[in-house]
């Protein structure tokens, strides 16, 4: 058994004790670097099973739940591993890594250390002597004899998420081909591809598993996203929940949409539309459109959904009509709605143009109208679905899409069959 507070240097292991659940952290001393942690759960071969087995910010956790990742502050970021699971399954190691999101090199990354804790025990490894790199796998989990041991790694390369993850199998297709190095850890700068792996090509992996699903596959659609933007949500946008709901809907855009470009309203008791965005321009876009959350018209004045939802129906009906192109929108809201009698109007008069209104509300709320929209009558077709979340943050990518495009498909073929869309 480790005893409590063992530091190791690098190369050096130790045993982990015989415990149930094991608690990895990752910590660094500074809120203005911002490190992307990642885990690769890999078979004797040194490669993940399958693409779900890399665990990172959009994939908390693997199909079987061995382990699952918490961000328990923005400086730092937890897995919790069960060892009894991990011991049953083929699972030979896991990797830790991190990688450097944005600027710079992980030489100015202040007091980096990974630590792992069981019940009664406890092992750290502190990251000393950083170099310019942006990648840097920290340690291992690994089987050794009838159990496990932690191994401090330390181990830095150039070249981002994407040689990363390639360096342990998980597949990464790219427009642009480029021949990557071979499936080696480097600790110096390597002639390696500069294309990185971004958190949208991972998440358009996971919109095209639900799109086969659902026989999506050839479709396309015009997509928009509308955003709530009271004060309610301030602390959504500011810990980037609305930033990472925004790259959710915008890998859909990227998949389905005719130009790939996704269409971006706000609002509050008033409404902005932004500029309309690609994948290329996805980092940061919420801060940068958005910067500060507030409420449109004043503290204390109610949310105006009829505002917006009747700009996005001008836009897609008056400025920019198009029979043979659906309109998809999802439509983010924390509640407090009361404007429904116009609301009410607004989808049944809709419901004769090729627009499917996908509402999804956020925590516990009153969403009035929108929960009952399965009863709305004087509708031509159902346009219009609605799911609420506790916490959108920890529902997974499979789920969120699965759920996001439960009725779309239903209301496309009757909009066919009514002749709303071609």
């Amino acid at each position: 058994m480790v005893k409590k507070g063992v530091a190791l240097i690098r190369g050096a292991n130790a045993p982990i004790a015989v415990d149930d659940v094991l608690k990895i952290r990752v910590e660094w001393g500074s809120s203005a670097a911002d490190l992307d942690v990642s885990c690769f759960l890999v078979n004797v071969d040194g490669n993940v099973p399958t693409d779900e087995y890399m665990i990172f910010y959009n994939q908390p956790k693997d199909p079987t739940s061995l382990i699952e990742l918490f961000e328990t502050t923005p400086t730092v970021k937890t897995f919790s591993l069960s060892l009894k699971s991990l011991k049953q399954s083929k699972i030979q190691k896991c990797v830790f890594a991190v990688t450097l999101d944005g600027p710079g090199t992980l030489k100015n990354i202040p007091n980096l250390k990974i630590s792992a804790k069981s019940f009664n025990s406890e092992v750290q490894f502190d990251i000393d002597q950083l170099g310019d790199e942006t990648s840097l796998v920290l340690a291992e989990v690994y089987r050794y004899k009838e159990w496990f041991k932690f191994r401090a790694i330390g181990k830095g390369f150039n070249g981002g998420l994407k040689p990363l993850a390639e360096a342990h199998g998980v597949v990464v297709e790219e427009e642009v081909a480029e021949e990557l190095p071979s499936k080696v850890i480097q600790s110096t700068p390597a002639p390696i591809s500069t294309i990185n792996l971004t958190k949208i090509d991972l998440l358009k992996k996971k919109v095209t598993i639900s799109l086969e699903k659902n026989k999506l596959t050839t479709e396309k659609a015009r997509v928009a996203v509308v955003f709530d933007a009271s004060g309610s949500m301030s602390n959504l946008y500011s810990k980037g929940t609305v930033q990472l709901a925004f790259e959710r809907v915008l890998a859909i855009a990227a998949s389905i949409d005719d130009d790939g470009e996704l269409d971006v309203w706000f609002f509050g008791s008033k409404f902005m539309r932004a500029p309309s965005v690609t994948e290329k321009d996805y980092e940061d876009y919420v801060k940068k459109t958005y910067p500060q959350p507030r409420i449109f018209g004043g503290v204390g004045v109610g949310n105006n959904e009829p505002l917006v939802m009747a700009d996005v129906i001008h836009k897609f009906t008056v400025e920019e009509p198009d029979k043979n192109l659906p309109t998809y929108v999802v439509f983010f809201s924390d509640g407090g709605i009361y404007e429904e009698k116009k609301i009410s109007k607004l989808l049944i008069d809709s419901a004769k143009e090729n627009i499917f209104w996908q509402f999804v509300g956020i925590g516990n709320a009153k969403f009035g109208v929108l929960q009952k929209l399965d009863n709305l009558s004087g509708r031509v077709v159902d346009n219009a679905n609605f799911f609420a979340l506790d916490d959108l943050d920890r529902i997974s990518d499979e789920d969120l899409y699965n759920r996001l495009f439960n009725e779309f498909p239903h209301w496309l073929k009757e909009a066919r069959r009514l002749g709303i869309t071609n």
